[in-house]
This record gives structure tokens, sequence and C-alpha cells, in this order.
């Protein structure tokens, strides 16, 4: 099953980063993350390929859970689940 087969992931809230730089992307989502409901569900579109490295160790560090991510033609989307 290729990326854009594999079925879409439930989300509470979408963050459209989109031609932010680091590490604007990455505070956008956790003062969004902030907002939202423990249990809640995330999900991020970037454009900045260092995004991949910052949401994994963001969510790492913070105890959120990286549920899903997606890199396809320079957009990077990631569903991140508030611990």
């Amino acid at each position: 099953m290729t990326p854009s087969e594999s079925p879409e992931l439930a989300c509470d809230v979408e963050l459209d980063a989109s031609g932010l730089n680091c590490p604007l992307p990455l505070l956008k989502a956790k003062l969004e993350l902030n907002r939202l409901a423990s249990g809640a569900v995330l999900k991020v579109i970037a454009t900045d390929a260092g995004s991949q490295r910052d949401f994994r160790t963001f969510a790492e560090l913070a105890g959120h859970t990286l549920l899903r991510e997606e890199a396809e033609a320079g957009v990077y989307r990631y569903w991140l689940r508030k611990k």
C-alpha cells in the first residue's frame, strides 16, 4: 500500500504550517497542542525538511505519541496524540 492509498488517520485539529521554516512549524504545533485536551490528535502539514527530525524529537521529549508521519513530494504530514 502506498502512502496515497493508505487510509486517512482521523484528527481533532489540523495545522497547516506549509511554507514556514524551522522552528516555526514545531512552535505552532506546540502552541496548538497546548490548547487541546489529553488524547486529542493534531495533524500538522509542513514543507520544511528539517521538521522530520524536529517532530520525532519533540514527541519523544514531550511525551506525545507520533502516531504517523508521511513525506511525499516535499510535503510532510505528522499526526501527534497529546499525552
